[in-house]
């Protein structure tokens, strides 16, 4: 099998890499958007969002099919009411233990190891534990990774 060298650009020039040169590029790819507030109520960090008719964000909720398509969670400390914030959709999002309490309903932040699920009961949480109740949705969220970091992995709705 040949050897084949990647091609860098240097100075604007497409260039082969030359022999001991290395690549150092870090890999990490966030998604963001800026979304306007639809809910009456400002959204903090952490709590999940779908995207409303009118192009708006509000809070998803696992307990029925028109607030159940997760789009992300909200990125800033908070978004006031009709303003615009960012909402992220995948990466790892990283919030303080208190604003993880805030958004799961829990104390001492997120639980490191630990699947999120969207909340049926209340809108915008999550859980740890899954529905299971006929007529609710499962969606699976992310990953914690720490107490204060989880690991966005949006999965489409399971109607139970």
């Amino acid at each position: 099998m040949a050897t084949r060298k990647p091609l860098v650009i240097i100075n604007g020039q497409i260039q082969q890499l030359q022999s001991g040169d290395t690549l150092d590029a870090a890999v990490s790819e966030v998604d963001v958007i800026s979304k306007e507030n639809g809910n009456a109520s400002p959204i903090t960090i952490g709590h999940a969002v779908y995207t409303k008719a009118d192009g708006t964000v509000d809070l998803a909720q696992a307990n029925a099919s028109g607030t159940v398509e997760v789009l992300g969670f909200v990125k800033d400390a908070s978004i006031a009411s009709s303003s615009s914030g960012i909402i992220q959709t995948d990466g790892i999002l990283a919030a303080t233990t208190g604003q993880w309490d805030t958004a799961t309903g829990d104390s001492g932040g997120l639980t490191p190891g630990a699947v999120y699920w969207l909340d049926p009961s209340t809108a915008g949480k999550l859980t740890t534990t899954a529905p299971t109740t006929i007529g609710q949705f499962v969606v699976r969220l992310g990953k914690a990774v720490s107490t204060t970091e989880l690991e966005i992995s949006i999965e489409p709705p399971i109607l139970l």
